[in-house]
């Protein structure tokens, strides 16, 4: 099918909740291909989710065996690949006594960990959960409350109570918000749809001593900076603290539908049997996807070239920023999870990009926002530099020439 074909059968029998403008069909590595044939370099990998690449022949591979196998049990019953993948993440996390539950997507892990926190609370008169401005946490009707930003709430309420917010990174406005219903704190190491915005250190570090002066739990959503993605294998340990609880999905089965709660000693046996429970979650085709995706980082040594590639585009990125002072004012984020932020609209650089061949993300309005694989190459990390080099060269150009008095628009020369 060409991407007319597509887009005319999407717009007949799909809800128009996505305005996409190619169709790919294709994937290798840090490439993928619409129907075309026109080739880009991919550095959105499904928003944080292809961390080790498309179709990773490991992955593959353990994905096939597992179908010829056995795909799907209900967790009546016990499968040998769920334990397997729990115990790793277990002992990656560092969370004493931690244990995991399965299910299906971010949003759904992060439900799991809004009960889980309930539940904690319910004998204490605990129910309530601050999360920060800004944040995204998912689109369930509890999570898209949970969520900092109206503009995914408008529409669907009236919207479950029991959510208050604080300002990221200000300590004050989380104490301020703490009340004697408070049971938990929810928070992303590093705020990607919020605007690539990282944590401070102290603001983590004192987190951690709040929630434990106040006798209440630390959660955090790692569901778009875990699997390795900042340099770490979960966000939370570039600030060396450990949360009660976090969530995972996207990079955790590379594209493969898989979420999961992972809870330290003092939430890790508060569900017992009929207080959650899942379906699809964990079966062991979505372990054995997974399962690859841990063997692949840890083998390949991922978390060290996402470090290493990491810094060299951060050094591209600050090099094209001070060219384009004027209206580009930095670079942020951790990894390979980074953000240039500029002083104009990001949605043209990011359309202008996708027209040379590469794919990145428009966020907050005025973020370019790019999530290469963890294994991308360097040769991969120049290619993306010259594209977005000569983007922004072409962009200011014509800012320049619509404006009638280029030093009003801020990039005359």
């Amino acid at each position: 099918m060409n991407t007319k074909e597509i887009v005319k059968m999407q717009n007949e029998h799909l809800m128009p909740t996505y305005a996409p403008e190619i169709a790919l069909v294709e994937g290798l590595g840090t490439s993928v291909w619409d129907s075309e044939g026109n080739e880009y370099l991919d550095f959105v990998s499904g928003i944080a989710v292809t961390n080790i690449g498309h179709c990773h022949p490991k992955m593959v591979q353990a994905v096939q065996d597992q179908v010829e196998t056995l795909v799907h049990v209900s967790n009546l019953y016990y499968n040998e690949k769920q334990p397997q993948l729990a115990k790793a993440l277990a002992e990656y996390s560092g969370l004493p006594g931690a244990k995991c539950f399965f299910c299906n997507s971010g949003a759904e892990a992060n439900e799991g960990l809004i009960k889980l926190a309930r539940l904690w609370g319910s004998n204490k008169g605990k129910h309530e959960i601050i999360t920060m401005q800004q944040s995204f946490h998912g689109r369930t009707l509890a999570t898209l409350t949970a969520t900092g930003q109206e503009k995914v709430k408008t529409g669907f309420g009236p919207l479950p109570e029991g959510f208050t917010y604080a300002n990221f990174n200000d300590l004050q406005s989380v104490e301020d918000a703490i009340t004697s219903k408070t049971a938990a704190v929810l928070v992303e190491a590093l705020q990607g749809e919020g605007g690539v915005i990282p944590a401070d250190a102290e603001f983590m570090t004192g987190l951690r001593a709040l929630c434990d002066e106040k006798g209440i739990l630390l959660l955090c959503d790692e569901v778009q900076c875990g699997m390795g993605r900042t340099g770490k294998w979960f966000g939370f340990q570039n600030y060396d603290v450990q949360p009660d609880a976090f969530s995972l999905a996207k990079g955790l089965g590379n594209g493969f539908p898989i979420g999961s709660i992972v809870a330290g000693s003092t939430l890790s046996d508060v569900f017992q049997p009929g207080h959650h429970a899942t379906t699809f979650g964990g079966t062991p085709l979505a372990c054995s996807a997974a399962l690859s995706v841990v063997e692949v980082i840890e083998g390949e040594e991922l978390i060290a070239n996402t470090m290493m590639m990491g810094a060299c585009l951060v050094e591209g990125l600050c090099d094209v920023a001070m060219k384009h002072k004027q209206w580009i004012a930095g670079v942020r984020g951790l990894g390979l999870l980074l953000g240039l932020v500029l002083d104009v609209p990001s949605a043209p650089l990011q359309k202008k990009l996708q027209e040379k061949g590469m794919l990145a993300l428009a966020t907050a309005g005025n973020v370019l926002r790019l999530l290469p694989p963890l294994n991308v190459s360097q040769q991969e990390i120049d290619q993306a530099l010259k594209l977005i080099g000569e983007a922004c060269a072409e962009l200011h150009d014509e800012m320049a020439a619509q404006s009638p008095n280029p030093c009003e628009c801020g990039v005359g020369e």
